[in-house]
């Protein structure tokens, strides 16, 4: 059973290589917007949609789908629109905590493309910010880093990690994909999927 990657995301293909799972990346093509306004339902459903959409064009394959939201005094933050929107949502989150949900799901296809079983869950983890000065929020954005990350910042990023005081809960749900958790249900989900530990 090939494993397939519904995400081009490097920060999840990175973290999936680093485990020694063996897979290929397909993209998924669905939007991300949503009118969903609970973070849990958010993440699980276009995860689930992702790796639906991927599994269409897959046999006897494992589709891994993921999405990331931070939620900040109740606001569901995606990736910035532009650079003005990554300095407000910096802004924002200078000086007080947030939470990063990031839902997985997995979806099997047999042997005639037809889905066969799903499973989708999610992890939280808090993520609290110093006080952050403005001419470091210009400096990051300025770099581009934000733009292609949920609530407009990567805790792996030289610059983003210096914004990051304290966090409870799993580091890499905030990297974007929760290593821990998805190790413990893949074993569950499809115990033949191997992973080359070295």
């Amino acid at each position: 059973m090939q494993v397939i990657l519904a995400s081009q995301s490097p920060r999840r293909k990175k973290l999936l290589e680093q485990i020694g799972l063996r897979f290929m990346i397909s993209p998924s093509s669905i939007s991300e917007d949503s009118d969903l306004t609970d973070p849990v339902a958010l993440v699980e459903e276009l995860a689930l949609e992702k790796a639906k959409d991927v599994a269409k064009h897959h046999f006897r394959s494992l589709i891994i789908g993921s999405d990331t939201v931070v939620v900040h005094r109740g606001k569901i933050l995606g990736k910035p629109t532009d650079e003005e929107d990554a300095i407000q949502m910096l802004t924002d989150l200078s000086g007080t905590t947030h939470s990063v949900y990031t839902g997985v799901a997995f979806v099997k296809t047999d042997g005639n493309g037809q889905t066969s079983d799903t499973l989708s869950f999610y992890e939280q983890t808090k993520v609290t910010f110093s006080t952050l000065d403005e001419s470091d929020i210009l400096a990051y954005v300025k770099k581009g880093s934000p733009m292609d990350k949920a609530g407009g910042y990567g805790i792996q990023d030289d610059h983003g990690a210096l914004f990051v005081e304290k966090i409870e809960g799993d580091y890499y749900n905030v990297v974007g994909f929760p290593l821990n958790r998805f190790y413990r249900e893949l074993k569950k989900f499809s115990p033949e999927t191997k992973i080359q530990i070295q």
